[in-house]
């Protein structure tokens, strides 16, 4: 036995004071401390250690919506699953682009090993409902942490893309693109 290894107990009803039970870790889940985040610069991700945000207890809704698709979030303490209509995000959406927009605003925050988000979504197609989830996600957290709205607002998290498909009109092909002119 070398100096640097820790002498084992000689008797065996010993144990260290610093020892926590073993099921303490999964009981509640591990939240930053209380101060408020030292910079809302919305290009870097504010870090767990710099930002020690306080978390409200429970379970937080949001909703988010984009063209036609509509996602009901809740936000609960966990681990940093995402169930999105019962499957993994990973596997309900098979874009990155989509996959990188539902998991935004919990890196923008660095919470998202602290919270399972479960969603509903129905409407519209793989990116307007990546797009509502991720405004869906941002609406929750706000409800979590009030003290990250300007980070969350200044990255565009809170802002509704109200943006819809423009409209077929009459003697056209398109919204805008016409039928072909034959001068001749």
């Amino acid at each position: 036995m070398t100096d640097s290894e820790p002498k084992p107990a000689e008797n065996p009803s010993e144990t260290p004071v610093s020892a926590a039970p073993p099921d303490a870790a999964s009981a509640a889940p591990v939240v930053p401390n209380t101060e408020a985040p030292a910079s809302t610069d919305s290009a870097t991700a504010v870090e767990p250690s710099d930002a020690t945000p306080t978390a409200r207890p429970g379970i937080h809704w949001g909703t988010g919506r984009r063209k036609a698709a509509v996602a009901r979030v809740r936000l609960l303490p966990g681990s940093g699953l995402m169930l999105v209509n019962g499957r993994e995000a990973e596997k309900f959406f098979t874009e990155p682009q989509d996959q990188r927009d539902v998991y935004a605003p919990l890196e923008l925050t660095g919470v998202r090993r602290h919270w399972d988000v479960k969603v509903n979504v129905h409407g519209g197609g793989h990116s307007g409902q990546a797009g509502a989830i991720r405004l869906g996600v941002a609406r929750a957290l706000l409800k979590a942490y009030s003290q990250f709205e300007t980070t969350l607002r200044d990255a565009g998290y809170l802002t509704r893309d109200a943006r819809r498909v423009e409209r077929k009109k009459p003697g056209q092909r398109k919204a805008r693109r016409r039928f072909q002119f034959s001068k001749r």
